[in-house]
């Protein structure tokens, strides 16, 4: 069994997706992919979000998710911006919570090694997204 924890961290009132909406979209995409372990989502501003993309990946702006993978029994803990979620959602033209789902799995397959550094690992990559988020009744992010 995988144990999901959600954190908010807003100070604002932007709109988040129901704690038991992330958890089983985390549980969704870890089933059969990952053994039993802990994953943490933390929801943040975009100050944060941006200081630990600036600490951890020399991008100093806000970003969508971050993930940060651990050893086992911890999986890794994923953290969210809503307000660049939220304004993605709106700027490609997405149902803001089909556009959370995309970034909890995205999240979660990056902390079980999927990356998108060449075209062969991103088309690998968008294509387990695209079936988890399938199986999730969601449509592909990528059309």
């Amino acid at each position: 069994m995988h144990k999901i924890t959600v954190q908010n961290a807003l100070t604002t009132s932007l709109s988040v997706p129901r704690v038991s909406d992330l958890k089983q979209w985390a549980k969704t995409a870890l089933l059969n992919r990952s053994p039993k372990g802990e994953v943490t989502i933390r929801v943040v501003e975009k100050n944060e979000i941006q200081q630990l993309n600036a600490t951890y990946r020399h991008k100093d702006k806000p970003t969508n998710v971050l993930s940060f993978p651990y050893e086992p029994p911890l999986i890794g803990d994923i953290v969210i911006c809503a307000a660049v979620v939220k304004e993605e959602a709106l700027l490609q033209n997405k149902q803001e919570n089909a556009h959370w789902a995309h970034m909890v799995v995205h999240g979660i397959l990056h902390l079980l090694g999927y990356d998108h550094e060449n075209d062969a690992d991103a088309e690998r990559m968008e294509s387990e997204e695209v079936k988890i988020l399938t199986e999730l009744g969601f449509p592909n992010p990528y059309k």
